[in-house]
């Protein structure tokens, strides 16, 4: 059963919102453009596992996806996390195409792709400092002798994984996605000890509750500053930026797109980039927009809650999910 689903994570959705609000000319833009793409293939990567994970029962393992939980003064991020009664499993996920030699004397991966070669830092290190971490946060909340594994899962079926002799037993801990449902049922074949009802419901519930999705200020990341971001509302169809506002709808300047609710996007980007309040003034200055009666009406149909009274009210806007 999965109990927290994959989502689209806030990161790349940032960066959307900011390559959408840059001018094409932006210096910025190509290194951004990189960003996102490696975190699409990660993405990617963890998503292509949920079918192999399919297989499993879903009265006896409990899947969590994309966790961070505190630990000490810092958070710690796993991909994918596996729950049964027997165990607990960490799925650190990489899509990675090519030859994958992991290198355990310098402890590094590297990737040979087209005669290149790439090196990475090693997931087995990642992995394994997420083990230990996972368990003091076991530990903390008084929860002990639950087995835990960690298993590095190379998401692209295409990429060849290659261990030298000394460290063949490697094999135990790196494999491809296809080989998931084969490992856990081992696993639940080797460990005999049966966690009770209640103990589960405790670790996934207080799981749940101590996530907290990293919300970075992407602006500050890549030095960017407010006044560079492209301001209006962006057709929907085309992508110029700004559309206009004429009798209820966004009318493109194109002249070949109408939309009635082109304004929401253009809010999503401003919940990502700037802030996840808004005052109405700062609505009309970022739609381009001079009626305050028309942003009013857009900022209460859409607010989830708001504060305060007339010129002084606080919209708070819904969550980029």
């Amino acid at each position: 059963m999965i109990v927290k689903k994959r989502q689209l994570p806030l990161m790349i959705q940032k960066l959307q919102s900011l390559l959408r609000r840059l001018p094409k000319n932006h210096p910025k833009i190509p290194y951004i453009e990189e960003n996102l793409a490696k975190k699409m293939a990660g993405y990617r990567g963890e998503y292509s596992i949920d079918y192999p994970l399919s297989f499993l029962s879903s009265q006896n393992y409990f899947i969590l996806h994309d966790l961070r939980l505190p630990h000490n003064d810092y958070f710690f991020q796993i991909d994918t996390l596996l729950i049964s009664s027997r165990f607990i499993v960490i799925l650190e996920v990489k899509n990675i195409a090519g030859k994958l030699f992991f290198d355990q004397e310098f402890h590094q991966l590297v990737r040979t792709l087209n005669g290149k070669e790439e090196v990475f830092p090693d997931p087995l290190l990642q992995v394994k400092r997420q083990e230990t971490q996972l368990r003091a946060w076991l530990i903390k909340h008084k929860i002990t002798e639950v087995p835990i594994k960690s298993f590095v899962v190379i998401s692209n079926p295409n990429s060849q994984i290659m261990i030298s002799p000394e460290h063949k037993y490697l094999r135990k801990t790196i494999l491809h996605r296809e080989a998931l449902p084969i490992k856990i049922t081992e696993l639940d074949a080797c460990h005999q000890h049966v966690m009770p009802d209640k103990q589960l419901k405790k670790i996934i519930r207080l799981l749940l509750k101590q996530h907290s999705e990293a919300n970075s200020d992407v602006l500050e990341h890549f030095e960017i500053e407010r006044h560079e971001l492209l301001k209006g509302v962006q057709c929907v169809d085309c992508g110029l930026i700004p559309m206009e506002r004429r009798h209820g709808s966004w009318f493109c300047p194109s002249g070949y797109c109408t939309c009635k609710t082109a304004h929401l996007d253009a809010l999503r980007d401003y919940n990502c980039l700037i802030n996840t309040t808004i005052t109405n003034q700062q609505a009309r200055e970022f739609l381009l927009l001079s009626s305050r009666n028309v942003v009013n009406r857009i900022l209460r149909s859409i607010s989830t809650h708001h504060e305060g009274n007339h010129k002084s009210t606080i919209y708070h806007l819904p969550s980029s999910d």
